[in-house]
């Protein structure tokens, strides 16, 4: 099975780190080196006291499924169905949820507060985050 082509984001200087650190097996998230709080997605201010001191930092790249959804309809041609977007609650990273897909298991094993990790698939070298159960 092929994965599906995933829309390209537009890489600039603040969200590449985000969007390549998957060749190095790094989810990198922007942190605030003056106040410590993550902001996501990458912006070139701290969400929290607008400071410009913000940076690429890698996180563990685990956590729980916060909500969910298994999607049935073909968005695009050969999108293969169902699948599921969940938002993900993110260890280490307080108050940061990626939006994503639940893969490598059945849509039906997937519930709210499953643990889950990170695992990276890379197209046209852009490495999207995307989650797979652990445990």
């Amino acid at each position: 099975m092929n994965p599906p082509h995933r829309p390209r984001p537009r890489l600039d200087s603040v969200n590449t780190p985000f969007w390549t650190g998957g060749a190095e097996g790094k989810l990198n998230l922007c942190k605030c080196a003056d106040c410590g709080e993550f902001t996501h997605p990458p912006l070139p201010l701290c969400r929290h006291c607008q400071s410009e001191n913000v940076a690429p930092h890698a996180v563990a790249g685990t956590g729980e499924i916060d909500t969910y959804t298994i999607n049935h309809q073909p968005w695009a041609p050969g999108l293969e169905v169902p699948f599921v977007i969940a938002r993900v609650r993110l260890d280490g990273a307080p108050g940061v949820y990626l939006t994503t897909n639940i893969v490598n298991c059945p849509v039906e094993d997937v519930d709210f507060d499953d643990k889950v990790q990170v695992v990276f698939e890379e197209q046209d070298g852009i490495f999207y985050p995307l989650f797979e159960k652990v445990g």
